[in-house]
């Protein structure tokens, strides 16, 4: 979870809308902070293995999705930008894990303090 949300642009000019389907998918970067509190928020009320997505284009957005309670990532946007992107996101998190001394991404997932 998750994948798009859907989205409007209109010409204020025109007062039309800029997509021939009228709306369409925002997705990559925007929806992350949504598709965070997805995870955490069903995370926290099921018993089964999350998939996180949405917005993950570097190490540590694949690793807040883990401590929010996904089990393992998806990678959409960044495979479009960059096409190494999956290998240098992994790169990334091995990096991240080892300069904060966690020996295994397991020890992260579904993590999140959430008391004030």
């Amino acid at each position: 979870m998750i994948n798009t949300i859907t989205g409007l642009a209109v010409d204020w000019n025109s007062r039309k809308p800029v997509l021939g389907n009228i709306t369409g998918g925002l997705s990559g970067p925007a929806i992350k902070p949504i598709a965070l509190r997805m995870v955490w928020e069903v995370a926290s009320n099921v018993k089964i293995p999350i998939i996180g997505m949405g917005g993950i284009m570097q190490g540590s957005d694949a690793l807040e999705f883990l401590v929010a309670g996904a089990s393992a990532v998806g990678i959409g946007t960044a495979n479009i930008v960059y096409p190494d992107a999956c290998l240098k996101i992994i790169h990334q998190m091995a990096q991240l894990l080892e300069e904060a001394h966690i020996k295994s991404v397991r020890e992260i997932i579904k993590t999140i303090e959430t008391s004030k």
